[in-house]
């Protein structure tokens, strides 16, 4: 009797909870949709930081570059050596001689003007420049790989966004030296804004994509704003009996992110109207 007494009261309260919930709506806090901290693959020192905290940029847009003047020079003699073709024009001239020369001799031994002795030698010189060119075919396009090579080494060189976002935090300034992987410039992006709620696996089971929901936001005057359902998590949380649900919210007011809101889910179309869930 006691255990199914002490059931009852935890069913009740966890109905209260629930009823409590639909009322009020459930605490959560925003969170940037997007969040990067950059860094470089190797060690440098700072030339330029292109950007400012709070600055705006766009997605693919440089923000810091390292020192590459040592790189530059190097990457202007690889392109020259990728550029030279004179080895492979000689390597050419050279086999079309010696193809005319075993024709001339072949011509020659057909007369009885030309030993088989020196036949062979025009044969062995035509086959040693075919090995010549395709040597000289090989290290062109060696020049070619590290021409390639030294243009992404100094691609490295220089950080981009990978998003559309906002500047938060640059940890370098121009002349300083920096190591491989240290952070150097962190970039957020509020527009959406991302919102992780932890809902009751009863009221969860209700949400799917694409669902509505009220978002809360805090302030003197508190605000309304819509947000859409864009994830459901498939494992629960045993601990607190809840799904982890993300909701985006369109932030054009550019409102921070880490703010505590409370969230409300619409109801779907075509149900009667009552509490949400």
């Amino acid at each position: 009797m006691n255990l199914t007494a002490g059931q009852g009261v935890f069913a009740a309260l966890l109905l209260m909870v629930s009823l409590a919930q639909a009322q009020t709506g459930i605490s959560a806090v925003t969170s940037p949709s997007a969040d990067v901290t950059l860094s470089f693959v190797q060690a440098g020192r700072v030339a330029e930081v292109l950007v400012k905290e709070g600055d705006t940029v766009g997605d693919g847009q440089v923000v810091v570059k390292l020192d590459d003047s040592v790189e530059q020079l190097r990457l202007v003699q690889i392109k020259a050596q990728a550029e030279d073709t004179s080895q492979l024009q000689a390597a050419q001239a050279s086999l079309d001689q010696k193809r005319l020369d075993l024709k001339r001799i072949d011509w020659a031994a057909q007369k009885g003007a030309a030993t088989d002795l020196e036949l062979e030698h025009a044969r062995l010189d035509v086959l040693i420049a075919e090995l010549s060119l395709k040597v000289a075919v090989f290290e062109s396009q060696q020049n070619q790989r590290r021409y390639d090579e030294a243009k992404c080494q100094l691609a490295r060189m220089q950080l981009k966004s990978p998003i559309g976002g906002i500047v938060e935090k640059l940890h370098v300034e121009p002349g300083e030296s920096v190591n491989g992987l240290a952070d150097v410039v962190r970039i957020v992006r509020i527009d959406p804004l991302w919102i992780d709620v932890h809902v009751p696996i009863e009221q969860a089971s209700a949400l799917t994509t694409g669902r509505t929901a009220t978002v809360t936001l805090p302030g003197p005057s508190p605000a309304a704003s819509k947000g859409t359902v864009t994830f459901v998590s498939v494992v629960a949380d045993s601990a607190s009996s809840t799904l982890r649900c993300r909701i985006e919210l369109p932030n054009p007011a550019r409102r921070p992110a880490g703010e505590r809101v409370e969230i409300r889910f619409d109801k779907p179309a075509g149900q009667p109207k009552g509490p949400a869930q």
